[in-house]
């Protein structure tokens, strides 16, 4: 008997050697080749083929010069049946049996045959049994193979939705920093996963006011994502609309909570800046973001809950002064939350402290510096949550 770690062992270092750039007809191709020829011997197997559904019948995919091997295998017989309901059969009754061609030779050779899936289609690949075959090793190594097949061919077809959703994600956010005279401003966000749940936005009123946001979704990945694009898509339509801001977001708390589970919200913080430095501004329990000045630090607390957790929600705007020279840094708690190998929080008074230090830099370069130490203070860790930093500055002179 074939020992199982052995085997399970070769079976990954098969897969690990295929090119992930070959994928569908070519990857199964390759792989069943390979397969054959290194277990052949051992499990007494030959002349292996693929076919591929094609609705009512099974088409031979390989080899493509046929080999004496049936060009269709009809979907709806008995024998066809028996294998799509198991995955896994050995045609050991030639009254029974998929391939009739094998019937009219001499001696009947045996066929036994695995079905592969993926998302929208499926393969079978058909062997003929050699003199020797044992039915446990058979039966064991052929759902083996199956089972590691059916992951990875899932596996490419979920990731490449995931990397179309990421796509659509960064589609929705700006693609770089706005301009507003008299104010330097940098962002930047980096997802934990191939999709994120962090947003921000920017809005140009007119060349006297400026609306910008940055928001994050409980979760991160794909609901998370999805989430995003629902909130950005409903801010946009609000200031294209020209609604007050807190109406907007009243609003769109009732659509954020019918439309998702409930246990589904996002924190927001928007804030609505003059030339003149007036910021008023709506924070929907939203880490609260620093306005450093100076050696003075003021804290932008919430006016109002998250958005989505409950039916109704209470929010308020706030107003604070930009002075010529200050710095308001709005951050995700995954900033804050950047945990050490020794279990420590980032936290927000080493964000303070790092602000306060390099304030006199520009903006792109204030955020560089906070990020990599935020990331060096995590000694090459994965970020466990998203993680965004907007830093806007108001100009010295």
């Amino acid at each position: 008997m074939i020992d199982p770690k052995i085997f399970y062992r070769k079976i990954d270092t098969l897969l690990a050697s295929k090119s992930h750039n070959v994928s569908g007809a070519d990857y199964l191709i390759e792989l069943l080749k390979q397969f054959e020829l290194n277990f052949g011997t051992d499990l007494h197997i030959c002349h292996g083929r693929i076919y591929e559904n094609r609705g009512l019948f099974f088409e031979l995919l390989y080899p493509k010069d046929n080999n004496g091997a049936l060009k269709q295998l009809d979907g709806d017989t008995k024998p066809m049946q028996a294998l799509l309901k198991t995955s896994i059969y050995i045609f050991d009754n030639k009254d029974f049996t998929i391939d009739k061609r094998a019937v009219r030779k001499r001696e009947y050779s045996i066929p036994a045959a695995l079905v592969v899936n993926s998302l929208d289609t499926s393969w079978l690949f058909v062997f003929e049994l050699t003199a020797g075959w044992v039915r446990d090793e058979i039966d064991f190594c052929f759902n083996a193979i199956r089972r590691a097949l059916n992951y990875r061919l899932f596996s490419e077809a979920l990731k490449s939705e995931l990397q179309m959703t990421a796509k659509i994600q960064q589609s929705l956010l700006p693609s770089e920093e706005p301009r507003f005279e008299g104010y330097d401003i940098a962002v930047f966000s980096q997802a934990a996963e191939l999709v994120g749940g962090d947003l921000y936005d920017f809005f140009n009123f007119d060349k006297n006011e400026f609306g910008f946001c940055l928001g994050d979704a409980s979760g991160h990945g794909l609901p998370a994502a999805l989430m995003v694009r629902d909130v950005v898509t409903g801010l946009r339509m609000g200031v294209e609309q020209h609604m007050k801001m807190v109406h907007t977001l009243k609003k769109l708390n009732e659509v954020v909570y019918r439309g998702t589970y409930s246990s589904s919200f996002i924190s927001l913080f928007f804030g609505e800046l003059e030339a003149s430095g007036n910021l008023f501004y709506m924070n929907a329990g939203h880490p609260s973001p620093y306005l450093i000045y100076d050696n003075k630090v003021t804290e932008l607390q919430p006016t109002g809950m998250v958005i989505g957790a409950f039916p109704k929600m209470e929010l308020s705007r706030s107003f604070v002064f930009m002075e010529k020279g200050s710095v308001l840094v709005i951050f995700s708690d995954g900033i804050v939350e950047r945990v050490s190998p020794e279990g420590e929080f980032f936290g927000n008074e080493l964000l303070i402290d790092v602000v306060k230090n390099v304030r006199h830099k520009t903006a792109k370069e204030i955020l560089e510096d906070l990020f990599n130490i935020a990331d060096e203070f995590g000694q090459g860790l994965k970020w466990d949550d998203d993680a965004t930093i907007l830093i806007l500055k108001r100009n010295p002179a």
